[in-house]
Formats: structure tokens, C-alpha cells, sequence
């Protein structure tokens, strides 16, 4: 097989690899590498219908991860809606996702004895979705415990948990003064030292405005 043959082939296998891919930001980039290697394999043979079409999705591709880029961190995208915790959705939701969570959350079994473990629930919304779950307990001097931070595979690249700690009326309304990060996630990349949390013992702790 000759090197232009390879290149072919390879592009076509990335535009493939992109449309079996749960992350949205994700699939539109392997989308968007593999229009690009495609339009410069018709190119060389030259196949000007396939130019033409590859180059039109490379440009959605482009359009669609400015705007997903652009809103990654915007507050108006997402709103936290504190919820019961025996909420009958919520417990739907925990459900629904229940094998999910257990991969990324083992010591999180599953919705049952919620209200018990975790009274504060925290659901992050785009628009009418529910895009991630966040559950705290009372930790002791006036400290929230995070026992689960939970998003949605498509949404994974996006951090929308990361609104509930922005919000911090959430907690401070319920008179806590520091979020303990969940056990899981003391060793985290920057996501969580991104959002204010700093090394206090054996614990990541983000300090609340009073």
C-alpha cells in the first residue's frame, strides 16, 4: 500500500473513530483532523466532489468547536438548581447513570440511602438537559464533604461541575465556609486547583467567600 493509499485511509478511519466517540468536543475534533487529511487526499487524485465536501465539514467542524469553546466556562450555559435530596428525579438520574459513576466513583454505590449519606444535591442544567450531579454532606466545622461530582460522558470535556463551586451562595447559604474536595479527587489534574481548591493536610479545600 503506498503512502498517499495510507493517508486515505487513515483520515477515513479518524472520521470514523470521531462519530463513535461520547464527548462531543472530542468527536468534533477527530471529525475535524479527519476532514482535513481527506481534503488533502482528494486533493492528489484529485476527486473534486469529495474536496468540496470534506472541506464544507471541516468548516462546520471549525464553527461548532468555536462555539462549544467559547461557551466552556460561561455561567449563562449552565444553571444549578439545588434539589432534595430524595427527589424522585434525582434518583432517576443517579439510577440511569448508576454503572457509569461506579466506574469513575467506586466507593459511590448507588442512589439508594442518598438522603441519609449526602442531604445537599446539586443538579447542573444546559437549557432543559441535566448535565451533572453533585452531592455533599456536612463534614464538621462548617466544612461541605463533595461525595459525588458526576457529569454526563458528552458533557465530560466541559466541567459544568465546576459552577456549583462557583456558586458559592449554594453552600454558603447552608452556613459552610470551606468545600472539601471528594477523596477521589485529591489527587486531580488542574480541575479542581483551576477552580480555587489549595492543599490543607491530607485535604483540597476551596475557601468560601464570607
Amino acid at each position: 500500500m503506498d503512502l498517499l493509499s495510507i493517508i486515505g485511509w487513515g483520515g477515513s478511519a479518524l472520521v470514523v473513530v470521531s462519530l463513535l466517540q461520547t464527548r462531543i468536543l472530542r468527536l468534533r475534533l477527530l471529525n475535524l483532523v479527519g476532514c482535513v487529511v481527506l481534503v488533502g487526499f482528494n486533493l492528489a487524485i484529485p476527486v473534486w466532489p469529495m474536496v468540496g465536501m470534506n472541506a464544507v465539514l471541516a468548516v462546520i467542524n471549525v464553527v461548532h468547536l468555536w462555539r462549544l469553546l467559547r461557551h466552556r466556562h460561561d455561567d449563562g450555559e449552565y444553571a444549578v438548581l439545588e434539589v432534595n435530596s430524595t427527589d424522585a428525579y434525582l434518583g432517576h438520574v443517579l439510577s440511569a447513570h448508576q454503572s457509569d459513576i461506579a466506574k469513575f466513583n467506586p466507593a459511590f454505590t448507588s442512589a439508594a440511602g442518598t438522603s441519609a449519606t449526602s442531604p445537599y444535591a446539586f443538579l447542573v442544567q444546559r437549557g432543559e438537559r441535566t448535565v451533572g450531579v453533585v452531592l455533599a454532606h456536612d463534614a464538621g466545622s462548617g466544612r461541605a464533604q463533595i461525595d459525588l461530582d458526576y457529569v454526563l460522558p458528552k458533557y465530560r470535556d466541559f466541567t459544568p461541575g465546576e459552577f456549583v463551586y462557583r456558586r458559592s451562595d449554594v453552600f454558603t447559604d447552608h452556613g459552610f465556609h470551606q468545600v472539601l474536595a471528594p477523596p477521589r479527587m485529591k489527587a486531580t489534574d488542574g480541575y479542581l486547583k483551576n477552580l480555587g481548591f489549595h492543599q490543607d493536610g491530607d485535604n483540597l479545600v476551596l475557601d468560601l467567600p464570607e
